[in-house]
């Protein structure tokens, strides 16, 4: 387990993980009005893809916003990390917001060149992620396969777009700033070059379903409480899987209170966020499971050998 800065993404890398693992987000414009404007906002989820560090939109052909950048291209676009199947009813729970990528920027419609060239870049990224998936090992299809039936998979949502595009409108969303915003509010602006610079993480577009397949599953539910107790030292009731990259992963914990923890308000327990870091980086979604198992097991052999049920001794 790492503990240094190296083990953990930049801003930058956190933000284009977020853009590369959804495919959905709210996408705000100003009103169009031709009387007497009074730059009230216009938003509704919209679904994208990211190229060479710009979001595209496909916009529904009736939506308010076609008309809106006509006169208006300024826009801004927020997008939330993966929070799926129980991981939601958390964070509607106890009233928090995942973290989130927020841009703005010009909307700019594609001409219908372009759109062509959009809409086969588009059909490419949803070809490359079924063939990955159908070259998944065992353990990894096991823990998608225990996905909620909400969950649907990154390229399902999105064959839609090819399938029926000309019921969207394309448009390329020309940034002019971001900011990432943390799962406490807490705000940090991130420079556009590094932004262009930094590639998503290979297993960003499978992490909404490997996320919800482990938080769906009780027997990795439970090696996340072990994960606390033995390499945090923490003794937790429950836990989720918050958020997962190359690097390691991030686990809610609701720990059990100490006699010197203060009360946040939550009752009796406190909702603790863990960093978990691998000791190499999973460059790929097999990686991430194979070492997610290693860790597994290394918990279940350091409880063993706490409680005495691992060792073996003569009489």
């Amino acid at each position: 387990m790492k503990g240094n800065k190296a083990s953990i993404l930049t801003i930058a890398e956190k933000c284009k993980n977020i853009l590369a693992s959804n495919w959905e987000g709210r996408l705000s414009t100003i009103i169009a009005d031709a009387k007497d404007s009074k730059g009230d906002i216009y938003s509704s989820k919209v679904k994208y893809m990211v190229k060479r560090g710009k979001p595209y939109f496909w916009v529904p052909e009736n939506d308010m916003h076609n008309v809106n950048t006509i006169l208006d291209e300024r826009g801004s676009f927020s997008v939330a990390s993966p929070y799926p199947g129980p991981l939601a009813n958390f964070f509607i729970s106890m009233k928090k917001l995942p973290a989130r990528v927020a841009l703005t920027g010009d909307v700019v419609p594609l001409r219908d060149d372009k759109v062509q060239i959009a809409i086969e870049t588009l059909r490419e990224m949803i070809l490359s992620e079924q063939k990955a998936m159908s070259e998944f090992s065992y353990s990894v299809s096991g823990i998608l396969s225990s996905c909620g039936p909400s969950c649907a998979l990154r390229n399902e949502n999105l064959r839609e777009l090819v399938d029926r595009c000309e019921q969207y409108v394309v448009y390329k969303f020309n940034l002019s700033s971001c900011m990432f915003v943390d799962g406490n509010g807490g705000t940090h602006e991130v420079n556009l070059e590094e932004i262009e610079a930094r590639k998503a993480d290979i297993l960003s577009p499978f992490s909404a379903n490997l996320i919800d397949g482990i938080n769906q599953s009780e027997v990795r539910r439970r090696a996340l409480l072990l994960f606390c107790f033995v390499y945090k030292n923490a003794n937790v009731k429950d836990a989720y899987m918050l958020s997962i990259d190359r690097k390691g992963f991030d686990v809610l914990g609701k720990v059990v209170p100490s006699p010197t923890m203060k009360d946040d308000g939550f009752g009796e327990y406190q909702w603790k966020e863990f960093r978990f870091t691998f000791k190499e980086e999973a460059r790929c979604v097999e990686a991430f499971c194979t070492q997610l198992v290693q860790m597994e097991e290394e918990a279940l052999k350091n409880v063993s050998s706490y409680s005495g049920l691992g060792s073996s001794s003569s009489s």
